[in-house]
């Protein structure tokens, strides 16, 4: 079966290919990204968009595409495919493509009269190097392919533009040439594995629009340099691979490279497939650590995400050790910044408030999975270390009342993962007592009095959360039935969010079986969507669904108004919590949603946010871990009840 698979009919309209991106990255933090028609609509697309350590790690465009022109009797057809100034497309390469197949690696089909080429492109695992493979299926008379280079060697949110800075020496390696534009770069070596015909043509070629970034309102055209061109022949039934990376490649070992790739590879031929093979994506191993970016393409590592993301990212893959490695990883970061005050290292955000509470609930999940007696060998210190870190007020932006409550200043930074921000203020100043804060301590401690071995520990664990269990109904609860999104002082914030469904959804919630009810009612009826819940419900001020516009209306809207999928990890748990066995054939539908997107924007993966009204457009980053994670964290949950219900 193939999953990923589109027809010439959607490939020549360029109104339903040109949205449509597809991603691959190599697990060092470098990727390739651009439309399926190979034509990029955003400034960070590329062919190899690789971290530059020398430049802090930020990515960096250093191919941005290669054209590929079929050459018969003299007769040049170019398959390339870019939108210039004034909105021209142009050579229009798309409508010689037949078929695009990308459910083991994206594969395009072209016909040219008599001419039927193959272009399929890897990314080599832990290296910086991309494939590209030229399949000559038939011909009738002798064919040649010219391969044209674009290159940008620029930062990845930044574009280039025509200057005299740049080095144009291109001197030749073995089957190939290498460029360095600037200087503080590494070398990029271009080669095939048969010998081909270089041709030093160098040229500015200018004019390309990106329009992605048009319609975003942020600066979106360029110029890329050209240094010339190959020329290769090519016979019926022959494969020419070309190879882009920093270092120099012996080119007769590319096919056995090649091969030794796809065999590796997860065939994206399932919802559950795909989703798999895109939170692998976002594994990053480094320095001999492991981590998890948040997203491409312009993610970063991030504390709060890597812990949220982590057990959906592993545990709902059946990556027990990977499990190990990040959370190793991060707890070294985390540990030090607990003991130290500085958050210093590879992981940003790690001085966040609730970042201990989230690593506590990605340990609770690996607890859940893989039994106590396992977690307290691996963990238990962990935890003691986490309760006993937030219980007595050591972090220096979370404090513990007298009534066992949290609460955080975030009048002027923003101190949740509701963190849009204008002017250095946070645009959701969310302060005091959180509700979510609230609800993953109590949860901490209800979990950790449990696991522990020791009995009066665990009692006075236990003491600690029943303290908090009381005062959380006294301060979230309302009348209405649904929870404060936060008390600060006085005020009591009155606004429909989903950070509620985190405090229902936890294995250990403050509220009863009776007011998870009626929280789950407020949020079934004003935040889910097909593709997750409303960060603000429509009903409440300051609605804003669409996230369109100027990047200041952009930032207003990310929290007040769109939907974010990760949140359907939390919903399904509450739902299963408060309805049982019979809530599984719900949240199983509610799932179609989700799979509805894998042919949609980045095909097999899930976008940042969606809007929130129809028809849920995705939006932001083009794949977030986050989201990926948690409908795989549920995914598993669904499959372990059919397993225990005994219908599998």
């Amino acid at each position: 079966m193939s999953y990923l698979k589109f027809d010439k009919n959607l490939m020549i309209n360029l109104g339903q290919s040109l949205p449509k991106e597809m991603l691959r990255t190599n697990q060092s933090g470098a990727y390739h990204c651009t439309s399926i028609v190979d034509c990029n609509t955003r400034k960070q697309h590329g062919l190899l968009v690789i971290p530059i350590p020398e430049f802090g790690n930020t990515s960096h465009v250093m191919l941005s595409s290669l054209d590929v022109t079929v050459v018969q009797h003299g007769a040049e057809f170019n398959l390339g495919l870019h939108r210039y100034q004034g909105g021209v497309y142009s050579p229009q390469g798309h409508k010689y493509i037949r078929e695009y197949d990308c459910d083991s690696v994206p594969r395009t089909t072209y016909r040219v009269g008599g001419v039927i080429l193959t272009k399929e492109k890897i990314f080599i695992s832990n290296e910086n190097r991309i494939l590209i493979r030229y399949t000559l299926v038939d011909a009738h008379s002798p064919t040649t392919l010219r391969l044209r280079p674009h290159l940008a060697f620029r930062e990845a949110n930044a574009l280039c533009i025509a200057n005299d800075a740049l080095q144009p020496d291109c001197p030749e390696c073995n089957n190939g040439v290498s460029c360095c534009l600037y200087p503080g770069y590494p070398r990029l070596y271009m080669q095939l594995n048969h010998k081909p015909q270089w041709h030093y043509e160098p040229n500015w070629y200018r004019g390309f629009e990106y329009v992605e970034d048009l319609e975003h309102g942020v600066p979106y055209g360029e110029d890329l340099w050209v240094p010339g061109y190959f020329e290769i022949p090519i016979r019926k039934g022959e494969s020419v691979i070309f190879s882009a990376g920093i270092s120099e490649v012996q080119p007769r070992g590319l096919a056995k490279m090649y091969e030794k790739e796809i065999a590796a590879r997860t065939c994206r031929t399932s919802f559950f497939n795909c989703l798999k093979n895109a939170v692998k994506q976002c594994y990053i191993r480094e320095h001999g650590g492991m981590y998890l970016i948040s997203g491409f393409p312009w993610g970063k590592i991030l504390a709060r995400n890597t812990f949220m993301a982590l057990p959906g990212a592993t545990i709902a893959i059946n990556h027990r050790d990977d499990f190990h490695a990040v959370m190793d990883t991060a707890w070294k970061e985390l540990r030090h910044f607990m003991d130290s005050g500085k958050a210093e290292g590879r992981i940003a955000g790690m001085d966040q408030p609730d970042i201990s509470l989230w690593a506590m609930w990605a340990i609770q999940q690996y607890a859940k999975n893989y039994g106590a007696d396992d977690t307290r060998v691996r963990y238990l210190d962990t935890v003691r270390r986490i309760i006993d870190y937030v219980g007595s007020g050591s972090h220096p932006n979370l404090y513990v009342n007298a009534d066992g409550l949290l609460s955080t200043d975030g009048s002027k930074v923003a101190v949740s993962w509701m963190n849009a921000t204008l002017d250095d203020k946070p645009v959701v100043p969310r302060s005091g007592y959180l509700v979510e804060f609230n609800a993953l301590w109590y949860n901490a401690l209800m979990f950790a009095s449990q696991l522990t071995d020791d009995d009066a520990e665990s009692a006075a664990w236990a003491e600690m959360a029943g303290r908090v269990k009381d005062a959380f109904t006294g301060m979230f609860l309302n009348d209405h039935g649904y929870l404060y999104d936060y008390v600060d002082g006085a005020y009591a914030d009155p606004s429909v969010r989903p950070n509620m469904a985190v405090a229902i959804g936890l294995d250990h919630s403050p509220l009863d079986r009776k007011q998870r009810k009626r929280v789950l009612d407020t949020v079934t009826r004003e935040l889910l969507t097909p593709k997750g819940l409303r960060t603000l419900s429509p009903k409440s001020y300051g609605y804003r669904p669409n996230y369109t516009g100027s990047p200041r209306d952009r930032e207003l809207t990310l929290h007040n108004g769109p939907a974010r999928p990760w949140l359907i990890g939390f919903y399904a748990d509450a739902y299963l919590k408060v309805f049982g066995m019979s809530g599984v054939s719900y949240i199983d539908r509610m799932l179609i949603g989700f799979e509805d997107e894998m042919s949609r924007g980045c095909i097999g993966s899930l976008s940042q946010l969606y809007d929130g009204n129809p028809p849920y457009s995705g939006r932001g980053a083009i794949s977030h871990v986050t989201n990926v994670a948690e409908v795989l964290r549920t995914i598993r949950t669904l499959k372990r009840l059919d397993v225990s219900d005994g219908s599998k």
